[in-house]
Formats: structure tokens, C-alpha cells, sequence
């Protein structure tokens, strides 16, 4: 079993140490059902609240929606909402943690090169995270599908693989910030600033949204609301997985150049 094995080992044992392997699910289960629920149940409920008191509700709003339009909120209202702020909280002390306890010297002064260790840290993370955004990603589908309009299981697929590269974006800046920075509050907020914000510009102008990592997102929503693959999807895909190496790389550059003991 190689270093990177092992210490994604140690990450995994750890999320079981802290019970995240059961609520972390969860929660992306709970979001992916919230969304189908809510967008089938909430027209009544307005209706039976409102009555004759006041509340006036557009006619159209009680149109039943497409499963896809459905789905694709999931991801632009519940994930990159909620979900990123969820993702962004539980990765803040991803490394920081390591650094204020002297995990990180011991683990460095073991035959372990820091790209083992960064190596490990985002793809354990990774493959957690985007297996419990799949998990409430396809609870979502299905109530979808039981709820609303059939989505095509290929545009289901698609967006999905579409949107944990955005994913994987996500981690990989987090752990720069948490490697950056000592301040888990800092952190935090540096990240979903700067996550926030991507998501914000998608839309305002060509290149912005060619260089922007949450257009994997938007080419995600639009796949599901209209079928369509969008254009400049490889380009920006290069780009956003580019700007995640460059990420790993400053992480790492960083701690090769620090020397962490144990004072």
C-alpha cells in the first residue's frame, strides 16, 4: 500500500472518527429531496395560506414544471447554495488542523513527500464529496421522476459528471486557503467569497464565463433544461481542471517551503 494510500486511509478513518461518513450523506440527501418536494407541494400551500387574505399568486405558477427545470434547481438552489457553504465548512481545517496540532511535521518527517500528503488530502476529500453529492444528486432525480416529468437518464448522467468537476474545484481551493491560512474563519470565508463570486459572474461576459470554474455548474443546469451541450465545454473544462492543479501546486509549494516542527 503506497503513502497516498495510506493516508487517504487515515482521512477516511478520520471522517468515521467524527461521524461524518453518516451525517455528510445526509445532508446532501436532504437537499436533494428538498428541492422536487418543495417546487411540487409549495403552490398549494401558498394557495391554502393565502386564501382571500391578500396574496395574490400568478395563475402560471400552479403550471406543472419540467423535470429537468426541476432537476437543475436542485443543483443552482440547494448545491451551490447551501451545499457549497456545507462543503467550503467541513474542508476549512482540511490542513489547518494538521498544522495547528504538528500532524503535519510528524506526517513530514516520515518517508511521506508533501505531494503524497496534499495528493491525499484532495482526492480522499474529493471522492467523498462527490460521492455524497451523487448520492443526494440521484435522490433528487428520483423524486423528480416520481414527482414531475421523466429526465433523461444520459442528461441525468451528463450533468452530474459535469458538476462534480466543479466539485473538484471546490476542494481543491479550500485546501489552498486552509494550507494558506491559519485562521479557520478566515478561511471560510476567503473560500466561499471567492466560490460565491464565481458562481455570481457566470453569465456576465464570454471570457469571464471561459475561465470561470462554476460554468461546469451552469453547463450542468443547462444540460438538464435544455438538452444542449454547451460550445466552449471542453475549453472551460481544461481550464477549471488547469486552475485546480495550479491550487494542489501552490498548496504544496507552500508547505515544501515552510518547516513545520513541532514548537
Amino acid at each position: 500500500m503506497n503513502n497516498v494510500a495510506i493516508l487517504s486511509k487515515k482521512e477516511f478513518v478520520q471522517m468515521i472518527r467524527d461521524f461524518k461518513i453518516v451525517w455528510f450523506p445526509l445532508v446532501f440527501i436532504l437537499l436533494g429531496m428538498m428541492q422536487p418536494v418543495l417546487s411540487y407541494y409549495l403552490p398549494a400551500l401558498l394557495k391554502a395560506m393565502g386564501g382571500d387574505q391578500g396574496i395574490t399568486i400568478d395563475p402560471s405558477f400552479f403550471e406543472q414544471l419540467k423535470g429537468g427545470e426541476v432537476l437543475a434547481t436542485t443543483l443552482e438552489s440547494q448545491f451551490d447554495q447551501l451545499g457549497l457553504l456545507i462543503i467550503v465548512i467541513s474542508l476549512m481545517g482540511a490542513v489547518q488542523s494538521d498544522k495547528a496540532n504538528g500532524m503535519l511535521a510528524f506526517i513530514l518527517t516520515r518517508p511521506v513527500s508533501v505531494s503524497q500528503y496534499i495528493g491525499a488530502k484532495v482526492l480522499s476529500n474529493y471522492w467523498f464529496v462527490a460521492a455524497c453529492v451523487a448520492i443526494g444528486y440521484l435522490a433528487s432525480y428520483a423524486y423528480v421522476n416520481l414527482l414531475f416529468s421523466n429526465v433523461s437518464f444520459a442528461d441525468m448522467l451528463l450533468a452530474l459528471l459535469f458538476y462534480i468537476v466543479w466539485v473538484l474545484f471546490i476542494i481543491s481551493f479550500t485546501t489552498m486557503f486552509s494550507t494558506l491560512f491559519n485562521n479557520q474563519g478566515i478561511i471560510a470565508l476567503l473560500s466561499i467569497v471567492l466560490l460565491l463570486l464565481c458562481r455570481s459572474l457566470v453569465g456576465i461576459n464570454s471570457f469571464v464565463d471561459l475561465i470561470n470554474p462554476a460554468m461546469m455548474s451552469a453547463h450542468a443546469v443547462e444540460i438538464l433544461m435544455t438538452g444542449i451541450i454547451h460550445s466552449k465545454l471542453t475549453a472551460n473544462l481544461l481550464i477549471t481542471l488547469i486552475l485546480c492543479f495550479a491550487a494542489i501546486l501552490i498548496s504544496k509549494d507552500w508547505i515544501a517551503k515552510k518547516k513545520y516542527d513541532n514548537s
